[in-house]
C-alpha cells in the first residue's frame, strides 16, 4: 500500500510540470529579455561554483597537515575559483557597457 502511494505521489509531482506549461497563450518575451535572463542565471551559477571551490581548497588547505601537495592543491583551487569570479565580473560588466553603448 505504502509504494502504491508513494508512485501516485512521485507520478502527481512529476507531471505538475506538464500541467503547469499546458497554458495555451505563450508568453511575450523579447529576446534581448530572454538573454538577460540567460546571463543572470549563468552569473549565479558560476558564482555558486566558484564559491564551492574556495570552501574545497579551504578545506583542503586546512587539512593538509603541512603537506606541501595538499597545501599547493588548495591554492591553486581558490586561486583558479577568484580568476573564475573576475572573469565572469569582467564578461557580465562588458555586456552591460556595450548594452549602454547601443542604448538597448
Amino acid at each position: 500500500m505504502k509504494k502504491i502511494l508513494a508512485a501516485m505521489l512521485l507520478t502527481g509531482f512529476l507531471a505538475m510540470p506538464a500541467i503547469g506549461l499546458a497554458v495555451s497563450t505563450a508568453p511575450n518575451v523579447n529576446i534581448t529579455t530572454a538573454l538577460n535572463n540567460v546571463t543572470n542565471w549563468a552569473f549565479g551559477l558560476i558564482l555558486v561554483v566558484a564559491a564551492m571551490f574556495m570552501i574545497f581548497g579551504a578545506f583542503t588547505y586546512i587539512t593538509a597537515s603541512g603537506d606541501p601537495e595538499k597545501i599547493k592543491t588548495a591554492h591553486n583551487s581558490i586561486m583558479y575559483a577568484l580568476i573564475g569570479v573576475a572573469v565572469a565580473v569582467m564578461a557580465r560588466g562588458l555586456v552591460t557597457l556595450v548594452q549602454k553603448m547601443l542604448g538597448v
